[in-house]
């Protein structure tokens, strides 16, 4: 089978087709690709159960290690307690600034992509 080939300047959409009659299907538009389902199962469970238990550990015997007491000044309060206490203290305060800031962040740009969906 031979084909007559198109006008010059004209542009075609298919390929030709093939010596045996038949030409491939048209190229579909690129699908995303499929991210898997979070798992979260027994093994998850366990892994967190274990670090947890290891980070506990880590604070106990840190605890234990730094148990003398200091005197801590800060805008005119005066106290006294253990070492370990304070750092705690200190860390769970940064934590709760970090996380806070973060959240606020993360609301910042969930409203900003709700309102670009809802804006014609």
């Amino acid at each position: 089978m031979t084909s007559t080939p198109p006008p010059q300047g004209a542009a075609t959409k298919l390929p030709p087709p093939s010596p045996n009659g038949s030409a491939p299907p048209p190229r579909s538009a690129p699908q995303p690709p499929v991210r898997p389902a979070a798992r979260f199962g027994i093994r998850s469970v366990r892994t967190g159960l274990i670090a947890g238990v290891v980070g506990l550990a880590v604070v106990l015997i840190f605890i234990i290690q730094n148990a003398r007491a200091v005197d801590i000044s800060f805008l005119g309060a005066h106290l006294r307690l253990s070492l370990a206490v304070a750092l705690l203290l200190a860390v769970i305060v940064g934590a709760a600034a970090t996380a806070a800031a973060g959240t606020a962040r993360i609301t910042k740009l969930r409203r900003t992509i709700r309102d670009d969906r809802h804006t014609p």
